[in-house]
């Protein structure tokens, strides 16, 4: 199948056999069909799978055929979880539209507002999006949704990972109800679906991939190590086998930048890129990472979702992912495009378990390796693949906020009932022919025991008796 059978106009297929682009990828055969038919969609697709062609060429393909836009008024509206992601997605835009007269724009946080402001005045026919600048920017009139055809929630999985959930539903109740919807998301999770039960109705759903689908043409290998040896092995593969643009991958933005320093140190160019970067920063690191100026970026999980780097050929996990499924993600950065790649992964001791359970999750060993002068006093032992599926975990439920006069009732009983259980046993006493021993704290019992700390009594709601004695003159 090639993209003349899919529906598309010449533009586009002129623009797509000058970018080299001759055969869609099976999500693009699938989606962009649906997407010219009118139809809602919900994709489960991997990063580099080509999910973002699936759904630009079509909406691209339709807005040829529509009325432009109105000042402030966007036809189509993309939301990514980064301003990396939302970049690279307008990047594909631009691309797509060539010699069209599509308008489109990017906006995010971490920069002014105000240019953002400009652009939009105009009206756009694709405007792409963070969740929270969005939202920014309706509320200052500068954006308006009235004649909004098409609604893409690209990584939405992603997205609810980040705590986007209320900003999403904020936007969608701003959007007419009568519009098209797309999904794209890694897998077909519980909270995905419960996010799409009130966007789709009867939506195609494509999955291409399984979730924990690792691509063939990436070579993977475990170093088992101690962690102090983890700078020095990094070192050398950069040093000693002349690694080039190599993407390392720390669990924390504090390790990230604490290694990119012990890089700058050896005389390795290195940066560091995440989510205490300004957009400047992270703009500057990975154009320098592109261009071979920068040969280390050492990223976060999150902010790596959105990187497009093409042809990348080493991916380091310097720390082991939180979730199984970014270890998928991380190593699907390399071995793009039938091009082969390396994917190394640091294990210590301590990690074993971390690394059994990704064997689990993508169904397969990972090879062990060794690098001679790197052997570990606490060596990872090897363990037979478990082939038992993997349960998902059931989120926890939050306890209920109390408030402050729910507290102070609880107290109130507390202290009730400590009091009247005190009363029941100085009662039994009583009968038995023994006086009742009085509280150091009674009126009666003359001065109060220093060893008595107020804090060990039942604070209750009675007011404090004032105070009657005269200050001395």
């Amino acid at each position: 199948m090639n993209f003349s059978q899919l529906g598309l106009s010449q533009v586009l297929l002129n623009t797509l056999e000058t970018k080299g682009y001759s055969t869609p990828t099976p999500i693009q055969q699938q989606a962009i069909p649906a997407v010219l038919n009118g139809q809602d969609v919900m994709a489960a697709a991997q990063t580099g799978t080509g999910k973002t062609a699936a759904f630009t060429l079509p909406l691209i393909e339709k807005l040829l055929s529509s009325q432009q836009p109105h000042a402030n008024q966007a036809r189509v509206l993309v939301l990514a979880p980064t301003r990396e992601l939302a970049i690279q997605i307008a990047e594909s835009v631009e691309t797509y539209s060539a010699g069209t007269r599509i308008r489109s724009t990017v906006v995010y946080g971490g920069v002014k507002i105000n240019p953002q402001m400009m652009q939009l005045r105009k009206g756009v026919d694709i405007l792409i999006a963070t969740p929270g600048r969005l939202l920014d920017l309706y509320q200052q009139n500068a954006v308006k949704f009235t004649e909004l055809s098409a609604l893409v929630l690209d990584e939405a999985d992603r997205m609810l990972d980040m705590g986007f959930i209320h900003d999403l539903k904020k936007i969608i109740r701003l959007l007419p109800k009568k519009r098209q919807n797309l999904l794209f998301s890694a897998t077909f999770s519980e909270p995905i679906r419960e996010l799409a039960q009130g966007l789709f109705s009867s939506p195609v759903e494509i999955s291409v991939a399984a979730e924990n689908t690792t691509a063939k043409t990436v070579i993977q290998s475990a170093y088992a190590l101690d962690k102090a040896q983890k700078s020095k092995l990094l070192c050398h593969f950069l040093l000693a086998k002349k690694w080039q643009q190599v993407l390392v991958f720390c669990r924390t933005k504090h390790g990230a930048n604490r290694l990119v320093t012990l890089l700058e140190k050896n005389h390795i160019s290195a940066a560091a890129i995440h989510g205490n970067k300004s957009q400047g920063a992270r703009v500057k690191a990975l154009n320098g990472f592109k261009s071979g100026e920068v040969n280390v970026l050492v990223a976060t999980d999150i902010v790596a979702r959105g990187l497009d780097i093409n042809e990348l050929p080493y991916v380091v996990n310097y720390d082991l992912p939180n979730t199984y499924e970014d270890y998928v993600h991380r190593i699907g950065r390399t071995g793009r495009a039938g091009s082969e790649g390396v994917a190394v992964s640091f294990v210590t001791a301590a990690d074993a378990d971390d690394l059994y359970g990704i064997e689990r999750f993508i169904g397969a060993l990972i090879p062990r390796a060794e690098e001679p002068g790197f052997v570990p006093q606490n060596p990872v032992p090897e363990k037979p693949l478990d082939t038992r599926p993997i349960k998902p975990k059931k989120p926890k439920k939050k306890k209920p906020k109390t408030s402050p006069e729910q507290t102070e009732n609880a107290a109130t009983k507390q202290a009730d009932k400590a009091s009247s259980s005190n009363k029941s046993r100085s009662g039994q006493r009583t009968k038995h022919g023994n006086k009742p021993k009085r509280s150091p704290n009674s009126q009666n019992s003359g001065k109060p025991n220093s060893r008595t700390k107020a804090s060990d009594s039942p604070r209750t709601n009675q007011p404090r008796k004032p105070n009657t004695r005269r200050k001395p003159n």
